[in-house]
């Protein structure tokens, strides 16, 4: 069953130097217990995207176009009121930095309860009990004796593990995760996404996984959408990409993984740097960093076009067939 369907998504951000068009037309869909990697380099748009699912986006920058269905209701329409209602419960979001959800001077235990009861009539005991479980569902040990320590006495991955257990409070049906790992270590991030995609099998619920790093969705996501100056370049089961990625944009990427070529070869790099949104160049945004490119990309954008079961691509160049054979 479809927990999310994103069609035709446009946030824009109204500057002094001109509109941003931060997320250009974004569509994907997400069912139960299945994981999505939204990959991108910084400022490609990818966490304006999950920012604007849980509308979140702040002045300069708003919604100004496209459907946000979940569970088939339009979020893009919805009250503040009735949103409040959703964050949080059937809808959780794991920040980049745990320090955002977590306030420094209140102990995890309060933070916890108050979670699961804004938005439940439970007791203290029963939100404190729920809370104990959550802590011990991410990993953390002696559960009911964390619940009394405060944010700074954790260490920066068990931020991170509570910061997910807050979103797992409520059993959420969709959890937007924008680079909850970036600042971990290997080792941490390898045990958090383990943790992560068996509770999402374990629960039914929903994940979108917004990361720079195609390496991390490799073993954790169901599909990849691949982002670019605001726009989805390509998208497919995980699988699919990785081995035969379509577009030049994603082969650079997979490029740029250390390990992925021959032993003694130099990493491969994208050159040049992504582009100014306030100033896009004509034709396709990526023209003027891809190989491939000739003079129909700098004049004309490409349109999505498929290539192969459940995968699309938006190139007029593609590394791949209509078939979707290399």
């Amino acid at each position: 069953m479809t927990v999310l369907d994103v069609q035709g998504l446009q946030t824009h951000f109204f500057t002094d130097a001109g509109v941003v068009k931060a997320v250009d037309g974004v569509s994907f869909s997400l069912g139960e217990g299945e994981v999505l990697g939204l990959v991108g380099e910084s400022g490609s748009g990818k966490s304006v995207t999950g920012f604007s699912i849980l509308r979140l986006v702040d002045p300069p920058g708003r919604v100004v176009g496209g459907q946000i269905l979940f569970r088939g209701q339009d979020l893009a329409h919805l009250g503040e009121r009735e949103m409040r209602g959703l964050r949080g419960n059937r809808i959780a979001m794991i920040f980049q930095d745990p320090m955002m959800t977590l306030n420094p001077v209140l102990r995890i235990e309060t933070q916890m309860v108050e979670a699961v009861r804004a938005h439940e009539r439970v007791s203290p005991a029963a939100a404190r009990d729920r809370a104990i479980k959550a802590l011990a569902r991410v990993g953390i040990p002696s559960p009911a004796e964390r619940l009394e320590a405060y944010p700074h006495q954790f260490s920066g991955g068990m931020r991170q593990r509570v910061a997910i257990a807050i979103a797992l409070l409520n059993g959420p049906d969709l959890i937007v995760a924008d680079e909850p790992t970036t600042a971990l270590d290997v080792t941490i991030q390898s045990q958090i996404l383990a943790e992560v995609q068996e509770l999402a099998r374990e629960t039914g619920t929903a994940l979108i996984w917004i990361t720079h790093d195609l390496a991390v969705v490799a073993g954790l996501a169901d599909k990849i959408s691949v982002m670019y100056a605001g726009r989805i370049v390509e998208s497919g089961p995980t699988d699919a990409v990785l081995t035969a990625p379509g577009h030049p944009y994603t082969e650079g990427l997979l490029g740029s993984i250390p390990g992925h070529g021959r032993r003694g070869e130099r990493l491969t790099q994208i050159p040049g740097m992504a582009p100014n949104m306030a100033r896009l160049p004509e034709g396709c945004a990526f023209a003027p960093r891809c190989p491939r490119a000739s003079g129909t990309c700098r004049a004309d954008a490409p349109g999505i076009s498929d290539a192969g079961p459940g995968r699309s691509l938006r190139c007029h160049h593609p590394t791949l067939s209509a078939e979707g054979t290399a």
